[in-house]
């Protein structure tokens, strides 16, 4: 038997339960793994934060010349 690795991105889990249907139906053996974040949580909570922090009306407005004056 060779295996091979397929990546499904579902939307619910109705979907995942259609394609278990359709190996089952197909005897083919498989066996399901639940993928990892490949982001740090500690980084994403500070993009979010980050965000909220815009919203909220925080930040600083940055004209092309003083950016362009940072790498300088």
């Amino acid at each position: 038997m060779k295996a091979i690795n397929i990546t499904a991105y579902t939307d619910d889990t109705s979907q995942i339960e259609a394609l278990k249907a359709v190996m089952k139906a197909l005897k083919i053996k498989f066996e399901l793994t639940k993928g990892e974040n490949p982001y740090n949580p500690e980084f994403v909570e500070k993009i979010q934060q980050g965000d909220e922090d815009l919203k909220n009306g925080k930040g600083r407005v940055v004209t092309l010349e003083e950016l362009d004056s940072l790498w300088k």
